[in-house]
C-alpha cells in the first residue's frame, strides 16, 4: 500500500499552509514529521486524514484518487495533542467505541481491547473514567482507541507535547517499541523536538514554512542536513552559525579566527561560506590537541533539566554552549570556549546548501543526549 502526494498545496484565506508537497508513504513504515510551530505539520496530517482537502495537486492510495473520499470511509486514526476521551464513558467503553460503531462482534471487540491495553499497560484501568486518570494514562487511552481500529493510516499530531517532561521521557521509548512492531499500517508522527525524532527513528520529513526541506533516514538527515535551515530545525538549541571566508589554505571565521583548510573542509571552494557547530560540540575544556579556542563573555546562563545552556558573545559571534549538569555563570564574566575543526559543518552563503559535514559523528552529536 502506498499513499502518494503529488504537487500538493493548501491555502486558507489567502494564506499558504503547504506548497508543492511531493511525498510517498509506504505500508509498514514509520515517518516522523519534524518542524517548528506553524511549519505545516498539522496541515499535512489533516490532508492525509481527509479532514481537509488540498487546493492543488493529487493524493492517491494504490493509484486511486482519495481526495473526494470522506473521512468516515477511510481506514484512518488520528491522535491529537489533547487527551480526547469521552468523559462519561469508562476506559473500556472509550476504546470499544469505534469498534462498536463499526458493528464488530463482541468477542472480537474483547480480543482487540485485551491486546491493545496489554500492549500499552492500561489493562487495570478499564473500569475507570478519564477524570480519574493521569495525563499519561489519558493519552494512552486515546492512543489505544486509535490502535484498536487496525487502521491503514495512523496519524499522531504531537501526542506528547502536553505531558510533563518526565512523562514524555518515559513514553518516548515505549512509542518507539510500539511502532517498531507495527508492520501493517502507515504511521506518521509529528513533533517540534529534534531529540524526539532521533529517539523514534524511522524516516523523517523536515518541514519549514509549509515546504519539505529534506526527507530520508532520520539519523542520515541529522548527520547530513541538506541546508542551513535544516541544521537549524534539526537541532535544539539551533546550530550555532558564523560567516566565514575561505582563502588559500585558511578559513577565516568572523573577525579573524583562523582555521586550517584541511580534513573534511579541504574541498571548500574559495570565497564566503557559513560555518556551523552544535551546542554540545562546544566545550569548556580542551579535549583534543587540535582544538581551537576563543575568549568570550557570558550573556546568559540558563538551566534546562540536567543541562546548562551558556549564551556567549565574542565580537561578532553569539553562540550557545551546552554543558552537562547544573552550573551558574555570572553575566558579563569571561569564559574560554574550545571546539574541534573536525566537528564543523559548512554551508553555502548563496543558497544555504550543505558543503561539508564531519566525517565521523559519534557520542553527543549522534544522539543529542545530555
Amino acid at each position: 500500500m502506498s499513499l502518494i502526494l503529488e504537487a500538493v498545496g493548501s491555502m486558507a484565506e489567502d494564506q499558504m499552509h503547504l506548497a508543492d508537497i511531493n511525498l510517498t508513504f509506504e505500508k509498514g513504515a514509520f515517518y516522523v514529521v519534524l518542524g517548528a510551530t506553524l511549519a505545516g505539520k498539522t496541515s499535512l496530517l489533516r490532508l492525509l486524514s481527509g479532514l481537509d482537502q488540498p487546493t492543488s495537486g493529487a493524493i492517491t492510495m494504490d493509484g486511486r484518487n482519495i481526495v473526494e473520499v470522506p473521512v468516515w470511509k477511510r481506514r484512518v486514526s488520528m491522535v491529537y495533542q489533547q487527551f480526547i476521551n469521552y468523559p462519561h464513558l469508562d476506559v473500556r467503553a472509550n476504546i470499544a467505541f469505534p469498534l462498536q460503531r463499526a458493528g464488530l462482534p463482541g468477542d472480537e471487540i474483547d480480543a482487540r481491547i485485551n491486546e491493545v491495553t496489554a500492549l500499552l499497560g492500561i489493562g487495570e484501568l478499564l473500569r475507570r473514567r478519564p477524570g480519574e486518570l493521569s495525563g499519561g494514562q489519558q493519552q494512552r487511552v486515546a492512543l489505544a482507541r486509535s490502535l484498536v481500529k487496525n487502521a491503514d493510516l495512523l496519524l499522531l499530531d504531537e501526542p506528547l507535547v502536553n505531558l510533563d517532561y518526565k512523562l514524555r521521557e518515559q513514553l518516548r521509548p515505549e512509542f518507539r517499541s510500539l511502532f517498531g512492531n507495527n508492520t501493517s499500517a502507515i504511521i506518521v508522527y509529528s513533533t517540534t523536538e529534534p531529540l524526539e525524532a532521533l529517539m523514534l527513528g524511522g524516516r523523517i520529513i523536515i518541514l519549514d514554512e509549509g515546504r519539505v526541506l529534506q526527507t530520508g533516514d532520520v539519523h542520515e538527515a541529522f548527520h547530513n542536513p541538506a541546508c542551513e535551515t535544516v541544521a537549524r530545525v534539526f537541532n535544539d538549541p539551533p546550530m550555532n552559525m558564523i560567516s566565514a571566508d575561505v582563502a588559500g589554505e585558511r578559513i577565516i571565521l568572523g573577525d579573524g579566527l583562523v582555521l586550517p583548510r584541511s580534513g573534511h573542509l579541504a574541498g571548500l571552494p574559495p570565497g564566503p561560506c557559513r560555518i556551523g557547530i552544535r551546542a554540545n560540540d562546544l566545550n569548556l575544556e580542551q579535549s583534543a590537541a587540535d582544538d581551537m579556542e576563543l575568549a568570550a563573555e557570558v550573556q546568559l546562563s540558563e538551566v534546562n533539566g540536567s543541562e546548562t545552556y551558556i549564551h556567549i558573545h565574542h565580537n561578532e559571534v553569539s553562540w550557545v554552549v551546552r554543558e552537562d549538569g547544573v552550573h551558574s555563570y555570572a553575566l558579563g564574566s569571561g569564559i574560554r570556549i574550545r571546539f574541534n575543526p573536525g566537528r564543523l559543518f559548512a554551508f553555502s552563503s548563496a543558497d544555504g546548501r550543505l558543503l561539508a559535514a564531519p566525517d565521523n559523528l559519534v557520542s553527543g552529536s549522534a544522539v543529542m543526549e545530555g
